[in-house]
């Protein structure tokens, strides 16, 4: 469709300048006379909540339509996993000793990268949550490549900014949890887990839980570091107890390097497939 289909009414943002210009007077200082889709108050109302997730749903699709990214590969992982060289200051033995999935995840990221390129950068695009430990690791992989790279950053009580190697103009940021997970899945052709916490926990439970639902299609879905993985979760006690069944220790599988991982994704079952969808797609 053409859009010059826009060109027959006033622009906005020229709305926006004009109304900056107005007469200084009582009713132009007046929080209502200010244009509704240009007032800050206003859209942060707890009634504008509706608006403000639609909002942040399309900002992040429109900009990767615009960007022409098709598929993705996504990485979840603990910010505190430290870069090997850097291990010496880990809180835990345990995270300097996990410290190697850093390398495993900048490594994977760049061979996955450098296949995204022969599609023009369009296929198999990194993304990660935007910040530090192993979601660094894949923006820095990514970029390493030559190559292109998603952050999805999210708002936090402390301070916290886009690892240094996000392709800018794919960085995002969000308020809300559950829009950016949304966006995680939403072009993913493979879903690769590292260590992490209770986030990266969050983010794999839900990727599976879609999947085991018939919500979302069947995909590669790797958890990086077998023994981190059996030892906190109980994988077979849940299929024992009749919570899960048994195929569904299926849907995933437990690799150690970025090479297994690469021949993983290549082999699994319906690779090449059309990309998962979620709910309303």
């Amino acid at each position: 469709m053409n859009d010059d289909r826009h060109s027959r009414f006033r622009d906005a943002q020229l709305d926006i300048k004009t109304a900056q210009e107005v007469p200084d007077t009582p009713q132009t200082r007046a929080p209502s006379y200010a244009l509704a889709f240009a007032d800050k108050e206003f859209l942060c109302r707890d009634e504008l909540r509706p608006v403000r997730l639609q909002l942040e749903l399309l900002k992040p699709e429109m900009l990767l339509d615009d960007a022409g990214i098709e598929s993705t590969i996504v990485l979840f992982g603990g910010a505190r996993i430290p870069e090997p060289a850097k291990k010496d200051g880990a809180r835990t033995q345990t995270l300097a000793d996990l410290s190697k999935y850093y390398d495993e995840a900048r490594e994977f990221a760049r061979l996955m990268t450098i296949k995204s390129m022969e599609s023009g950068g369009r296929e198999d695009v990194i993304v990660t949550g935007g910040g530090p430990g192993v979601m660094e690791a894949g923006n820095r992989g990514a970029i390493e490549a030559g190559g292109a790279s998603i952050g999805l950053n999210i708002v936090l009580p402390h301070e916290q900014a886009p690892n240094e190697y996000v392709t800018p103009d794919l960085c995002f940021n969000f308020h809300y949890f559950a829009i950016r997970k949304m966006h995680f899945l939403m072009r993913a052709k493979a879903i690769c887990v590292f260590p992490g916490g209770f986030g990266t926990l969050d983010e794999t439970f839900e990727a599976l839980t879609l999947i085991q639902t018939g919500r979302m299609e069947r995909m590669p879905f790797l958890l990086f570091g077998g023994d981190f993985w059996r030892k906190i979760i109980n994988w077979e006690a849940l299929a024992d107890a009749g919570t899960i069944s048994a195929d569904d220790l299926e849907l995933f599988r437990f690799v150690e390097t970025a090479a297994e991982a690469i021949e993983a994704i290549e082999n699994w079952e319906g690779a090449g497939e059309k990309r998962g969808e979620l709910p309303g797609r």
